[in-house]
């Protein structure tokens, strides 16, 4: 008796100094297929692993999620890269480790802008004949300024389309109501990711997907996995371990949506969608899984100089240390 009393407090005690070993990491992320490898890595439960105890916060965009890193109230970003460009430039500091995702912004048209998209009508036109017609300009919803959606959404409105401004007019909102005011005709249109895309045209499959990703902004930079200083310096072996698991789940996702398909729900849907929804938004026209951070470098330059011309940054910030893809080569060397 004794014996197994000994046995089983020795156990314990094992179990108790194992959890006080797990690093634990404040996770900011909005809720977006774009950050399904920090989704996967968690369900798979491969961060417990490595000695981490992921706790994952939500925001609705990531310049909202930017306060909280300045605060210091999350030790890890998981949204876009430009917010991180805006705040670099004003002191906010971090260093992006991985991208996760490309190309992920798209353009929907509801119900009642979508018939002036027809076959070989340009962009432009459709704008200008639903503001004839309705005799106001369609009302298009993305997050607010300085955040990729919004930035992708004006680049593809005056710089691909060519719109005339008269035409079209940016409402910003957060995610959810984004999706939502698609749904209800609050807005005419709107720029969003999965697995918002899957969920509208699978409850209306009168809105219309309009424009890609990379017909909007090529190669458009998205969601990235930022550290701060304060965490990559104070747990160097506990970040290249986050990174190690990160581009194991990007692995993952390429090679069986399948399997991902329920950890990501797990995160995602929260009773508003299903495993079949986010496994159709996983290989879906707007979802491009990425994690070398180098491929993002000259897009993210790109559309800086475009913030720039649209008045969202006052000048274009050196990027030069916002990414280090050293944690990157050394997991996909030990690949």
């Amino acid at each position: 008796m004794l014996r197994t009393l000994l046995v089983a407090a020795a156990a314990l005690a094992t179990a108790a100094t194992a959890a006080s070993a797990q690093v634990p990491v404040r996770v900011g992320v909005i809720p977006i297929v774009g950050a399904a490898p920090i989704f996967v890595v968690n369900g798979k439960g491969w961060a417990k692993e490595a000695g981490l105890d992921i706790r994952i916060t939500t925001f609705e965009s990531g310049p909202n999620m930017i306060q909280a890193l300045a605060s210091g109230t999350i030790d890890v970003y998981v949204a876009g890269v430009m917010p991180l460009a805006v705040a670099r430039s004003k002191g906010v500091q971090s260093k992006v480790v991985t991208a996760t995702a490309i190309e992920e912004m798209v353009f929907v048209a509801g119900p009642k802008l979508a018939p002036y998209f027809g076959p070989g009508v340009a962009p432009a036109e459709a704008l200008k004949a639903y503001r004839a017609k309705e005799g106001k300009p369609a009302r298009l919803a993305a997050q607010p300024p300085g955040s990729v959606p919004n930035t992708t959404l004006q680049h593809w409105l005056w710089q691909v389309a060519k719109a005339d401004r008269q035409d079209a007019e940016i409402i910003s909102m957060g995610i959810d109501a984004t999706q939502q005011a698609v749904l209800v005709g609050a807005v005419e249109g709107a720029a969003i990711r999965e697995p918002a895309l899957t969920i509208v045209q699978g409850r209306n499959p009168a809105i219309k997907l309009v424009a890609t990703g990379g017909e909007m902004f090529p190669s458009q930079p998205g969601t990235v996995v930022a550290v701060t200083p304060a965490f990559a310096s104070a747990h160097p072996e506990g970040t290249q371990k986050l990174v190690d698991a990160l581009v194991r789940a990007d692995a993952l996702l390429k090679a069986n949506p399948d399997e991902a398909a329920p950890l990501v729900e797990a995160a995602l849907g929260k009773g508003i969608t299903d495993v079949a929804t986010i496994r159709k938004a996983l290989t879906s026209p707007a979802t491009r899984f990425v994690a070398d951070p180098r491929t993002i470098l000259d897009a993210t330059a790109r559309m800086q100089d475009f913030q720039v011309s649209i008045g969202t940054l006052d000048k274009a910030a050196p990027l030069e240390g916002l990414i280090d893809p050293s944690y990157y080569e050394k997991a996909a060397a030990a690949k």
